[in-house]
């Protein structure tokens, strides 16, 4: 694409985002709507958050977007919140109206809904959950699931208050369905029809890591991962073993970028593109994993 004066940017803010899709999928999304937009990536420490945030105030952007570990740390920093997005308690989305001002949004809960709906076809309301992960993604997973009527959520993370602080609010701003697990109690994942890891375990650093052993997997469950880069983690590979059915989060990254991009442009995204993109881009992955394999064979 040729940029120009009027480019709008958009970054997606966070660390580490080397495994992150977001990029190609949005950048062909403008080309194909032909639109003059540009999506880049912006990796940064906690303490430079506010300073970024800030600076991109004067830039000429449409908005940014935020993942781990920022989705929650970010709301300070914004000027209003989306009534969604503020019971949420995580903003993935930051739209700059005409007169500067930042707003937050969250799309990751009806992107992951979404996803998720269209590959396992469950009844959310017959369902109970068990989410690895109180932060960002886990809040407005369990969030959604909240709203749209799950039996129980159980939420457990390896920082206590975090998932304390997700279940108050679920609670609270949703409905009395969420229940704090105690980290390494897997005694209620017996009794759950989905389970969930929105902890980030299982990429980057820990990768080949899970939060749950796979001795407490049951064949009958449906397994989540939010994470797509893997396809599988370990905690996916594990289920499928069991003979559960599997879902990473590559339909969930899909989704909340279509709502994104509705959000910054105000057209309908070209959702055939953005997947086709998508697939493209694991397809080429999974050719580098294999070249990989045959010269260490």
């Amino acid at each position: 694409m040729q940029i120009d004066i009027n480019t709008k940017m958009i970054t997606l803010i966070g660390k580490p985002l080397s495994q992150s899709f977001s990029a190609r999928m949005q950048n062909k999304a403008y080309e194909a709507a032909g639109l003059n937009m540009l999506f880049f990536y912006t990796e940064l420490e906690k303490n430079q958050l506010g300073a970024v945030v800030n600076g991109l105030r004067y830039m000429n952007i449409a908005g940014f977007s935020i993942t781990k570990p920022y989705k929650v740390d970010v709301l300070k920093y914004l000027d209003q919140l989306d009534p969604l997005c503020e019971k949420m308690g995580a903003a993935n989305t930051v739209l700059k109206t005409k007169d500067g001002k930042l707003i937050g949004y969250n799309t990751d809960g009806i992107g992951f809904y979404t996803g998720f709906l269209e590959e396992t076809n469950i009844a959310v309301d017959q369902c109970v959950f068990f989410c690895f992960g109180g932060g960002g993604a886990g809040r407005a997973i369990c969030s959604i699931l909240a709203y749209k009527g799950a039996k129980r959520i159980y939420v457990t993370d390896i920082f206590e208050e975090s998932a304390r602080a997700l279940v108050n609010d679920i609670n609270h701003n949703f409905a009395q369905v969420a229940e704090f697990v105690a980290y390494g109690d897997f005694s209620k994942i017996a009794a759950c029809d989905v389970v969930l890891n929105a902890s980030g375990i299982g990429m980057g650093h820990s990768l080949g890591e899970t939060p749950l052993p796979k001795k407490y997997v049951k064949p009958s469950q449906i397994y989540f991962d939010a994470c797509y880069n893997p396809t599988k983690t370990q905690f996916l590979l594990n289920a499928e073993e069991k003979g559960c059915k599997i879902v990473n989060g590559l339909s969930m990254l899909l989704y909340q970028g279509v709502a994104q991009l509705e959000l910054w442009a105000g057209v309908k995204p070209p959702v055939k593109v953005m997947r086709q993109e998508l697939l493209d881009i694991l397809a080429e992955v999974s050719t580098q994993e294999s070249d990989k394999k045959r010269q260490l064979a």
